[in-house]
């Protein structure tokens, strides 16, 4: 089995990181410089921020906060939210991010995938498949975008390796049924996703117990967990995280 990554993940609105239930019912969870600066010392392996406004603003990612946020850390960033074109690619790396994350602008032109892939370097470039529960779609789970509020007709595993054929390097599932819940990921989503390609999956949504990270890597096949609530809430630490999978026989950095 690979090292298994731990990924807290930065939801940013208006300056500050945010996190709800469902996307929805935002509370405030801090700084983003703080958080990420912290999360650095606790041993996280890597940082995610989604500007989880951009896409329904129909604006840019905010890069003065990419640059601040990567301006403490030295682990990998990816960094989400308002990415449509590959010259938004490019602004965003220069501005210190190691990957970007697209969902709603690679469903609208997957074409694009192709051509970040082919301009940046596959490791650069996640795609991140949002689903909900839907029995008519072949999986059962249908694409949403803009941020969970938008379905698109579209079965998500499917879109997933589509996505891998199209060159990206990661694929990042989050089941809208699980988001923010604290009910543990979508293991049955996951699992499909992971099954389905061959790249590394990160899973997403609904992490509240440290039982539930074991599984997002045993029972979802992820190799890389991502968490937002449990960590901005201090329920536990990434250390916490990191010390229970190791004696679970899961390999992490510690």
């Amino acid at each position: 089995m690979k090292t298994i990554k731990i990924m807290p993940c930065l939801d940013m609105k208006n300056g500050r990181v945010v996190k709800g239930v469902h996307f929805v019912d935002l509370k405030d969870a801090g700084d983003p410089v703080e958080n990420a600066s912290y999360y650095q010392k606790e041993g996280a392996d890597e940082l995610a921020m989604l500007d989880i406004a951009a896409t329904v603003e129909n604006r840019k990612t905010r890069l003065e906060w990419v640059k601040e946020v990567s301006a403490v850390i030295t682990i990998p960033l990816t960094v989400g939210g308002g990415i449509n074109t590959t010259e938004d690619i490019e602004l965003v790396l220069n501005a210190g991010a190691g990957k970007v994350s697209m969902n709603s602008a690679a469903v609208r032109n997957p074409d694009l995938v192709k051509e970040a892939a082919a301009r940046f370097g596959s490791d650069k470039v996640v795609i991140a498949v949002d689903a909900r529960r839907n029995k008519a779609m072949p999986s059962g789970f249908e694409l949403v975008v803009a941020g969970g509020t938008t379905p698109v007709g579209k079965d998500a595993v499917e879109w997933a390796k589509r996505c891998q054929d199209l060159g990206a390097g990661v694929i990042l599932p989050t089941s809208m049924d699980g988001d923010g819940t604290l009910a543990g990921y979508d293991l049955e989503f996951t699992k499909a996703i992971s099954d389905a390609v061959t790249l590394p999956v990160i899973a997403s949504g609904g992490a509240g117990t440290l039982e539930h990270f074991y599984d997002g890597v045993v029972k979802g096949g992820a190799s890389v967990l991502l968490a937002a609530s449990v960590f901005h809430f201090r329920t536990f630490t990434v250390r916490q995280v990191k010390e229970y999978l190791k004696g679970k026989g899961i390999p992490v950095d510690l």
